[in-house]
């Protein structure tokens, strides 16, 4: 079961993230995965992954940390929450 969504940075040289659903592109300036808070794009230099298991929704990078943005591609929602956007 893949665990709730979190990012936790520690001093631009590593991070960890949490609720993991797929990783759609990865080399060592750019990591690109989906969460269930939308795709999260992680730039930086010398970019590695450090420990991954998609299962528990769990990825670790490590590497010079520049910049986090997230898309979101998340699914519309209920008719309430579109209403209040």
């Amino acid at each position: 079961m893949t665990a709730p969504h979190s990012v936790t940075i520690e001093g631009r040289g590593r991070l960890a993230v949490t609720g993991v659903t797929e990783i759609d592109r990865f080399d060592d300036e750019t990591v690109a995965v989906f969460t269930q808070e939308g795709e999260l794009t992680i730039c930086g230099t010398g970019l590695r992954i450090g420990r991954i298991d998609i299962d528990a929704g769990e990825l670790v990078l490590e590497g010079t940390i520049d910049s986090l943005e997230y898309t979101d591609d998340r699914p519309a929602g209920s008719w309430l929450a579109r209403l209040f956007r």
